[in-house]
């Protein structure tokens, strides 16, 4: 097909200097203008085509340019992202060599962004548990592209965390009402800042470190003991006055009104 077009081409340049070799014959001019004048159309002919051929060197050094650099970085993208190299088709042309290199660098530059996206909304969400949970932040290198491992390990330990995070929200809120109303049988009132962070409204506000959901299972203990403790005394008294009526013979309408 490009033979073809330069062929018809060729014959249009030819076309082309015949007819004005022609119109020169017809308006009389002289032999050694016409030869003046062809020489002055081959000089612009061959300028022009000589612009042509370096525009489209260019646009090979651009392409051979922009084939290195993608290569480079297709070599750096590989070793971030922790990949084999990338493998080239030899028999392809320059063109096409370049589009595939680009578009996998196109590919690998959205897997790093997507791969630092997901790192850090981890982190965000780590940071956040850490803080309610008291636990130390999920150990990783800040400073690379994480691993598909990586990635997969920090998902299942922020889920571990969220889990753990509702097992001890649940735990917190179930003993925080027991203890509420053990202190308010008790007639107690908070006077440890533990006690007042305990019975606040705020739930959220209140950190489920290890510590404190051992130190809220002791208060609780605590609680049901002195409750225990009371109803024991309470028992105890109500029996010496079982006794008393008895040893004062006291009737059982007075029993009732005073019970």
């Amino acid at each position: 097909r490009s033979e073809v077009l330069a062929a018809e081409a060729a014959s249009c340049l030819n076309r082309a200097m015949a007819a004005l070799r022609d119109i020169w014959e017809e308006i009389g001019i002289p032999e050694e203008q016409r030869l003046e004048r062809t020489d002055v159309v081959k000089k612009h002919i061959k300028s022009l085509l000589d612009m042509m051929v370096a525009e489209e060197e260019s646009l090979k050094e651009r392409l051979l340019k922009s084939i290195a650099l993608c290569r480079k970085e297709l070599d750096t993208l590989c070793r971030e992202l922790q990949l084999g190299p990338f493998e080239t088709e030899e028999e392809s042309t320059i063109l096409q060599m370049e589009k595939n290199l680009r578009t996998r660098v196109e590919v690998l530059q959205k897997q790093k962004r997507d791969r630092k996206q997901e790192l850090k909304a981890l982190q965000e969400q780590d940071r956040d548990l850490c803080d309610i949970l008291c636990t130390a932040l999920f150990s990783i290198d800040t400073g690379s592209v994480p691993s598909l491992e990586d990635l997969d390990r920090y998902r299942r330990h922020v889920a571990s965390l969220n889990t753990l995070r509702e097992q001890r929200r649940e735990e917190f809120i179930s003993n925080k009402r027991q203890i509420i109303l053990l202190m308010e049988e008790l007639d107690h009132t908070p006077d440890t800042s533990f006690e007042r962070d305990v019975v606040c409204e705020d739930e959220e506000a209140f950190c489920l470190s290890e510590d404190n959901i051992v130190a809220l299972q002791n208060l609780l203990q605590q609680l049901e003991a002195r409750r225990a403790l009371n109803e024991a005394v309470c028992a105890e008294l109500r029996a010496r006055i079982v006794a008393l009526w008895e040893r004062l013979h006291i009737p059982e309408e007075e029993r009732e009104s005073s019970a």
